[in-house]
């Protein structure tokens, strides 16, 4: 009898019933490796019995999750068995397809508030729009100006009428992405205004620090930056200059956003493995971060809120992803 078949009677004889005879007789399914492949991706026996509903398929991913978390097995893990059940049901039936190729490294990527629109950002100064409800048609192909290394960051204004973009310097550039002009080149075709974040100065190679993250606020008056000199910047669209500069981490700032429409609470994520929370209503009296998320292993690459100033989920270099509610963060760091 082959090894196949020898594991698959050893574990229907435990399930009170004979799938193949050790003549060669039939079998329940017409395959034995399709049984084989059933055995060894259902949930740990142990996992099926402890959780409630057991002897359902199948058995609900959150559950499996609620089980590793308290250790229903005595593993302190998933078994192989518990990942083959996983993957199973979330790995997605058509593979990828290239809707573009450019001749530089994609640094940017992100979906419109909507998910109509999807923003790419190369290292080349190219910026592209492309249309998700149109088979991802190239809305605007955009050349940015004054480029350093690469575009670091975009932001969609919330009407999609406008996106800013920055690079490793202080200079955030805006541009007009509802004109009906498919090409955009800096100052050529289009004005890209320039927003000061610094100081004026005309010397390129001397620029002072880069700006790492920009983001809209949701009524679109607002920009907020996380910097390469460890600040948060606030600018006012309306009247054009920063409002606000706060000294916030110990190392670069990465990740920037809004919490909510009411634009008075800012997230940021940091080289400094630290999220932090900045009411801008106390900085009358105090100039130091309402709360402290402390969690992450390395740096923080990225920070987005659920728009209800509660929620936040943020990205590390440490290969983790945290779910953060701001109402049990840390009033400081030690």
């Amino acid at each position: 009898m082959s090894r196949s078949r020898r594991f698959l009677n050893e574990r229907a004889r435990g399930d009170g019933m004979k799938l193949i005879d050790e003549r060669g007789g039939t079998s329940v399914l017409d395959h034995e490796i399709s049984q084989l492949t059933k055995i060894r991706s259902n949930p740990h026996e142990r996992m099926r019995h402890l959780l409630p509903g057991k002897g359902k398929e199948p058995v609900s991913s959150v559950k499996m999750l609620a089980a590793r978390e308290g250790n229903y097995t005595g593993r302190g893990r998933f078994s192989s068995s518990d990942c083959c059940h996983l993957l199973s049901r979330y790995l997605p039936t058509n593979g990828p397809s290239v809707v573009d190729q450019m001749r530089s490294c994609t640094y940017v990527s992100q979906f419109s508030t909507d998910g109509s629109l999807f923003v790419a950002g190369f290292q080349e100064s190219h910026i592209r729009i492309y249309n998700v409800d149109q088979g991802w048609k190239i809305q605007k192909d955009i050349r940015a100006k004054s480029l350093r290394w690469t575009i670091t960051d975009t932001s969609l204004s919330p009407d999609q009428r406008f996106l800013v973009y920055s690079s490793i310097s202080p200079i955030v550039h805006i541009v007009d992405v509802g004109s009906g002009m498919k090409q955009s080149v800096a100052n050529v075709t289009e004005i890209h205004e320039g927003l000061e974040f610094s100081s004026p100065t005309y010397d390129y190679d001397n620029y002072t620090f880069g700006i790492f993250s920009v983001k809209f606020s949701t009524d679109g008056r607002e920009l907020v930056a996380g910097s390469s000199d460890s600040s948060i910047y606030v600018y006012d669209l309306e009247a054009k200059r920063l409002s606000l500069q706060i000294p916030a981490h110990t190392s670069d700032v990465n990740a920037v956003c809004f919490a909510d429409e009411t634009g008075h609470l800012i997230y940021s994520g940091s080289d400094d493995s630290l999220c932090k929370v900045w009411d801008r209503r106390c900085f009358g009296t105090r100039e130091q971060a309402a709360g402290v998320l402390i969690g992450h292993l390395e740096g923080i690459t990225y920070v987005d809120t659920r728009g209800d100033g509660r929620y936040l989920i943020s990205n590390g270099k440490d290969q983790a992803i945290k779910l953060w509610d701001i109402r049990k963060m840390s009033s400081n760091i030690n």
